[in-house]
């Protein structure tokens, strides 16, 4: 027998098929199985009410994004730039129709003043039949148009990049460690293919963005994967070679042993669980790199998510992973774009260049994912969240950057029961502040959350009273009519 095959201790064995991977993926299914012991009683796994839809991808561009310069445009900024709000003769504290100065005269969101406006560093056009205006820099997103709701009207409280854990979880980084959006559909829905993990996370995330369930426990946390069918998740494979044949025979002997230790003891649940996550993992093993094999895919296919141009490349494959791993039906679907320090779209300065680059890299691969997932009839049951954790000052900041800003920014969604082709809620001429249909960041989760089917009181944990802005509330004005 070749050394590489030769027979391991159990105990040995066992450990080291246990560790890393099983202690997430592996922890989730032991948790819905009723298993394992953590912190929160496991949801029935059923919808409280019927879903329009079924599985969620959630794009999150790091850094804060523009969004006078990509989903919300604003005219005023060309013709009065380089001029200070006062001004401006939109600015008029006496005449309700216009600005109230002293509401823009304010901070921005760290605390500086960036009150010289700065023209817009790109063009708009009217895209679709719905006509609605998108920055030149998404081509292929206003290809798509019509099967959007933009939500103009976005708003938060953090200041700085800790407003990425703000947007996913609802809380300020300094109130404690609360469960994000995606460990709470986790939580709250069963398996749609045991064979996965449930909830996925692709790109890099930042250090202070890297856990999800929190006081729901870690069988909630995402499971990290990369984009490498030879090697797409942590401790996925065994320490050391064994052949398919070898670990087979493993599993069979595990599952022998297992037999004769529960006869004998029938009791003790914690060495089902042990097994049950073997058996799992050794699914996982073979499952999870198929998902993100592109091999299977057309040439056609590829190059429609620009797999075949540089720029576009990484994310591509990162979108038509996502894709993939719906279709096989994994729940929740989180790609980070240019997480690394404060985020790629981070723009104090060099704005123009910045999102030049970054939306290159990222419109076509999101518009062939939209399409695709049409074509496939995929789209219907599958929400598209395309976000970011704030959006960028009116304001210049030196020369031709522009700072945070909390006060108002744009979302989109597309898919899974949302109405295309409008736009809803609005920021002042300039895009300071939301001032129409305002939305903190938990009604998007609370708008996904319903169409999940979930509602998220039903879903609180005794002794983990949440705050009533924690919930959100539903945008009911961008759901199609049921």
């Amino acid at each position: 027998m070749n050394s590489h095959h030769a027979p391991q201790p159990r105990r040995l064995f066992l450990g080291q098929f246990a560790g890393g991977f099983a202690g997430l993926a592996l922890a989730a299914m032991l948790h819905r199985d009723g298993w394992s012991r953590e912190a929160a009683t496991p949801s029935d796994g059923r919808p409280h009410f019927a879903p329009r839809a079924k599985q969620v991808i959630w794009l999150f561009m790091n850094g804060g994004m523009s969004h006078v310069e990509s989903f919300d445009p604003k005219p005023t900024l060309t013709r009065y730039g380089g001029k200070t709000i006062a001004e401006t003769p939109f600015a008029d504290a006496q005449d309700p129709k216009k600005l109230a100065i002293e509401r823009l005269v304010v901070p921005d969101g760290n605390g500086n003043q960036r009150n010289t406006l700065y023209p817009l560093q790109v063009g708009f056009g009217k895209h679709g039949e719905s006509g609605i205006e998108i920055s030149d820099w998404f081509p292929a997103t206003a290809r798509n148009v019509d099967r959007l709701a933009i939500v103009r009207s976005m708003w938060t409280t953090d200041s700085n990049h800790g407003a990425q854990t703000q947007f996913h979880s609802g809380r300020h980084q300094n109130d404690g460690d609360f469960p994000n959006l995606g460990a709470w559909v986790h939580y709250g829905l069963g398996s749609l293919n045991d064979n996965l993990p449930q909830y996925v996370s692709i790109g890099n995330r930042e250090y202070w963005n890297r856990k999800d369930g929190h006081y729901l426990g870690p069988a909630h946390d995402a499971v990290p994967l990369r984009i490498d069918p030879s090697n797409p998740l942590d401790f996925s494979q065994p320490e050391r070679p064994i052949s398919a044949g070898a670990r087979t025979t493993s599993i069979d002997l595990l599952r022998r042993l297992h037999e004769r230790r529960r006869a004998e003891s029938p009791d003790d649940t914690a060495l089902s669980a042990r097994i049950a996550s073997y058996e799992l993992a050794f699914r996982m093993q073979r499952s999870v790199p198929e998902a993100v094999d592109f091999s299977q895919e057309t040439a056609a296919t590829q190059a429609l998510y620009g797999l075949d141009k540089p720029h576009c490349r990484e994310f591509g494959m990162q979108m038509l992973a996502a894709r993939r791993l719906v279709e096989r039906g994994v729940r929740f679907v989180q790609v980070q774009h240019g997480a690394g320090g404060a985020g790629s779209w981070d723009a104090h300065g060099g704005l123009k260049a910045n999102h030049e680059r970054n939306a290159l890299a990222v419109d076509q691969p999101v518009g062939a994912l939209l399409e695709d997932l049409e074509r496939r009839g995929l789209l219907e049951e599958t929400l598209v969240v395309f976000a970011s954790e704030f959006g960028r000052t009116p304001g210049s900041q030196g020369s031709d950057g522009r700072d945070h800003h909390i006060f108002g920014f744009s979302v989109w969604l597309a898919g899974g029961g949302i109405r295309g082709g409008i736009v809803h809620g609005a920021t002042d001429e300039i895009g300071f502040h939301a001032v129409e249909h305002r939305h903190y960041v938990t009604d998007i989760h609370a708008t996904i959350l319903h169409q999940l089917g979930l509602d998220s009181r039903s879903l609180e944990i005794p002794g983990r009273k949440r705050l009533e802005i924690d919930h959100g509330q539903v945008i009911h004005e961008i759901l199609e009519q049921a």
